[in-house]
């Protein structure tokens, strides 16, 4: 069931308010997974409606399908901000048709591999070390 009314999510609090029972599990899941192995220093904020998880840049966003203009109608989506330059070596991610954001679509929890995401989750941290760094000058 997607929103029927536009609402602006501003806490997880209203975020679960408004998810099936189905979806907030996994979006939990995946939530307990980022947040156990980003850095401190990275943040989780609500950014359009969902929950989004930024380092330097963007690392990751999950969209449950309830949410609308995530794209996907049903399930929960782990995107990866800046997919296309992670190194999936075990192709874990969806390429779709956004040049950028690599994705997994959950329809259950019993579908979401701790081990791929984390792994996952280490090359973005160290994608987005690499971020603002300051180029060579040349002369």
């Amino acid at each position: 069931m997607r929103l029927s009314t536009p609402v602006k999510i501003r806490s997880l609090t209203q975020l679960y308010d408004v998810l099936p029972v189905d979806e907030k599990i996994i979006v939990d899941v995946l939530r307990q997974i980022i947040l156990e192995n980003l850095p401190k220093d990275f943040k989780e904020k609500i950014s359009y409606n969902v929950p989004f998880f930024y380092g330097k840049k963007g690392v990751c966003i999950i969209w449950p399908a309830t949410i609308p203009r995530g794209g996907i109608r049903r399930g929960v989506l782990l995107g990866f901000w800046h997919g296309n330059i992670l190194n999936d070596t075990d192709n874990y991610l969806t390429h779709g048709k956004n040049k950028q954001i690599f994705y997994k679509i959950f329809n259950a929890v019993e579908e979401i591999d701790e081990t791929a995401i984390v792994k996952l989750l280490r090359e973005a941290v160290r994608i987005d070390g690499l971020a603002n760094r300051s180029k060579p000058k040349h002369c």
